[in-house]
């Protein structure tokens, strides 16, 4: 007699078989697949990706830098061209930078353009620290001095250290990748700077050309060390994809600007002071505590003086000081000094871009006297003005007799009648004055009817 088994346990159902066999191809698909981020396929053409700093060196463009370095890396890329154009900046930031571009595996360009553009200060060291240094025609670099956050001379000792840190920190990059390191250490020690053609001639450069594409030409078929491997470049023709910033760090790295961020300390703090003199405004207060925390955020990635920012908050309390007291204008005229020299001072510099400009600090200090010279005058205008209220607003007033003056009667006085004693007899619907107020009996004086 044959035994019954169930039917599961040596068929499947065809749903189930059906199932199973598209969990195994897809499966098989997901193995398959190169993972995000392979290198391309043999006989594929690796792109070249195009990277822009323009602007001061700071945390922002450091890790900019550092993602599309990464990107870099993770596919396969030829190599990254970073099109440099600053006046320098953090040596935090530029630390970062530069050690991100020797620890990539893939060959990095610094490239200083377009025409017109430098790689001042902190841009040197980046521009030495490249496998392949190249400018464009009428563009510079060098003059990379360390100073203190103020743009002063760090004295003593410290200053020492300091300089000697920074001249090995140049040689050594100079001469990893062949270049002069006498001249590249004479742009630290005695702040040399370099025309395009300067710099070719004295091998700190390996390229000048007037375009991204003719760089590309040139570099092409050049060796770079990489690690302990060497790696020819095959740039030339190679299709180039450029990284831009996302919106998110544009906004930051605009806002760590000194302009940007001067102004948002400014009007965040009289939009705090409406808020305060004004409860209940709400949209002061709310714009003026966001642009207070933006700038907040660009203060700490920028060489800020504190003693510019007490000036700042001194200023403040010298216009808020000038609306209650009464001194003249003396205390808007401090107010304006301390504006002045604070602004000066806040972000204080050799170089313009870590400065605030002087047209932005000339244009708000003048509105500052235009708005607070306004507010004076219209608060001593109230002063000055006749009291509407009360029993002293009723002084001066005119109004009729609604009956005779002799001297005791009635009189209708600013919508209302009054009891009123006058000087000299007044007949019913002759015009009054008042001239004073006794508790709630009114002494008038007849008032000619031409007046």
């Amino acid at each position: 007699m044959r035994r019954l088994v169930p039917f599961a346990s040596h068929r499947r159902p065809r749903p189930i078989r059906l199932a199973a066999a598209l969990l195994l191809a897809a499966a098989g698909a997901l193995l398959a697949a190169p993972p995000e981020g392979a290198r391309p396929a043999a006989g594929a053409r690796s792109e070249v990706l195009h990277l822009r700093v323009r602007s001061i060196i700071h945390p922002i463009a450091a890790e900019y830098v550092r993602d599309g370095l990464a990107e870099a890396d993770a596919t396969g890329a030829a190599a990254v061209v970073l099109e440099l154009d600053t006046p320098g900046g953090l040596l935090t930031s530029t630390r970062e930078i530069f050690t991100a571009m020797l620890g990539a595996k893939t060959p990095v360009i610094v490239w200083v353009g377009p025409s017109g553009a430098q790689a001042a200060s902190a841009g040197f060291f980046i521009l030495m620290a490249a496998d392949v240094a190249a400018m464009a025609p009428g563009t510079s670099t060098g003059a990379a001095h360390p100073v203190g956050g103020q743009g002063e001379d760090i004295p003593g000792i410290l200053g020492a250290k300091v300089e000697q840190d920074a001249a090995a920190t140049i040689r050594s990059l100079a001469a990893r990748h062949g270049r002069n390191p006498k001249l590249a250490e004479e742009a630290v020690v005695k702040s040399r700077s370099f025309t395009a053609r300067e710099a070719l001639e004295a091998k700190l450069v390996e390229v000048v050309a007037p375009s991204l594409p003719r760089l590309l030409a040139a570099v092409d078929g050049r060796e770079v060390l990489r690690g302990e491997r060497r790696v020819r470049l095959a740039t030339a023709g190679a299709p180039v994809r450029a990284v831009e910033m996302s919106a998110f760090e544009r906004i930051l790295s605009a806002i760590a600007h000194p302009n940007i961020a001067y102004l948002l300390l400014t009007f965040g703090a009289l939009g705090l002071y409406f808020e305060l003199m004004h409860p209940g405004a709400v949209l002061p207060g709310v714009v003026g505590g966001i642009a207070l925390l933006l700038a907040f955020f660009a203060l700490s990635v920028l060489p800020v003086d504190y003693a510019g920012l007490g000036l700042l908050l001194l200023a403040l309390i010298f216009f808020i000081a000038e609306i209650k007291v009464t001194s003249y204008g003396l205390l808007t005229v401090a107010g304006l000094i301390s504006l002045v020299l604070g602004s000066l001072m806040l972000f204080d510099s050799p170089e313009p871009a870590l400065r605030v400009s002087r047209q932005v600090i000339a244009a708000f200090a003048v509105t500052a006297a235009v708005v607070v010279g306004f507010l004076t005058a219209m608060v001593l205008r109230v002063f000055r003005m006749r009291v509407r209220t009360g029993a002293e607003g009723l002084v001066h007033e005119q109004g009729r007799a609604r009956s005779p003056l002799a001297p005791r009667g009635k009189v209708f006085v600013h919508g209302e009648i009054w009891e009123a004693v006058a000087e000299e007899p007044v007949a019913v619907g002759e015009p009054v004055e008042v001239l004073a107020v006794e508790g709630l009996t009114l002494k008038v004086r007849r008032r000619p009817a031409a007046a």
